[in-house]
Formats: C-alpha cells, structure tokens, sequence
C-alpha cells in the first residue's frame, strides 16, 4: 500500500563534453539530502583508474558480460568511446524512480539522445554543463594526465562536437565553479519538484 503512494521520481541527466567536470558537480548536487537523490551508477569495459571504486563510480565488467547485457536489452543508453563501451543499466533505474527516488544519470551526450528517445515528459530533467571556454576545457583534460596524446585529442575533437548539442537540452550550466555550478542545478531540480507538487 505504501509504495502506491509513491510518485514517480525524476530523472536528471547531467552531461556535457568529457573533461568538463561532471563528477565534480554531480557530487556537489548528490550532497543536498533534501532532494531525495540517488546516483545511477553506469556499466563499463573501461578499466578502473586509481582513485575510482566498483560499484560507486561505474561497475567495471568485461566486454563479454556488457555485451550480454546489451543483447538482453538491459541498457536504457549506451555508447562506445576510444574502444570502451558505457551504458546505464535501465532496470535499475526503472525501480528506484518507482520507490519515488530522483534518479540522477552523469553521461555522455550520445547517451543522453538515447535517453531523451526513450523518456519523455515532466518526470525527465536534461542539463548541459559547458565550460567557461574552449581552452579552460583543455586545460582540464590535460591536467589529468591519465591518457595518452592520441586519445586526448579523440576527447578534445568530440568535445569540441559535442558543444554544439547544448541546444537540445532543457537547460545549460555553466561550470565556472563547480559549487556555483551545483547550487544552480539543486535549484533547477528544487524548482521540477515544487511544480510536480502543484499538478
């Protein structure tokens, strides 16, 4: 009885260019306990860097079981980037939006038209995040220093591409400080729940 109760919970896409700092402001937005977030957490071939955790920052399989997955039909996105595959695994979605959860996705833009495919309507919040410039973009990726030359450039080519997409999103944030940047999107959310409320 207590779960018909519930509302449908939110998706929040949150996407940009790789390198534009996502994490950083995802984790930001996470930190706000009163909007009843929850991380969905992508699958990927890509391997684990240092400071990352399975199961917390993506859960890291191998590209036999992700095809698997992909065969089955449990992915609501996925892409392929520099020879790793991302996807988000959609059951998991689906049942913590029907506990009334506000399921907040950190993707790529590929990722995100899929979505947007697939999810339409009220329920769905789709925010871009740009940088303040090309160079300061750059900048960023460079400084991870975690990859090689050549797929750096892949990244700062498709980023590049990728700016040109902000359009199709229902709203742009501009990460010129990552805790400015999370306060503009907890109000962006803040202000989807208080209209769900009013309907």
């Amino acid at each position: 009885m207590e779960k018909a109760a519930h509302r449908e919970g939110l998706l929040i896409i949150i996407s940009g260019p790789s390198g534009v700092g996502k994490g950083t402001i995802r984790r930001n937005v996470m930190a706000d306990g009163g909007l009843n977030l929850v991380y969905s957490v992508s699958m990927t071939t890509r391997p684990r860097r240092e400071t990352e955790v399975d199961g917390v920052d993506y859960f890291f399989v191998s590209r036999e079981e992700f095809d698997d997955n992909l065969k089955k039909g449990n992915f609501l996105e996925w892409a392929e980037f520099v020879g790793n595959r991302y996807g988000t695994p959609k059951h998991y979605v689906d049942e913590l939006r029907a506990q009334g959860k506000n399921v907040v996705l950190e993707i790529e833009v590929e990722g995100t038209k899929q979505v947007l495919s697939r999810c339409k309507g009220s329920n769905v919040v789709s925010i871009f995040v740009i940088p303040p410039s090309y160079e300061d973009l750059e900048a960023r990726i460079r400084h991870r220093s975690t990859e090689p030359e050549d797929i750096i450039q892949k990244r700062l080519q498709k980023a590049r591409k990728e700016m040109h997409l902000k359009y199709h999103y229902e709203y742009v944030v501009l990460n010129d400080r990552p805790d400015r940047a999370g306060r503009e999107i907890r109000e962006i959310i803040r202000n989807k729940l208080d209209a769900k409320l009013i309907k």
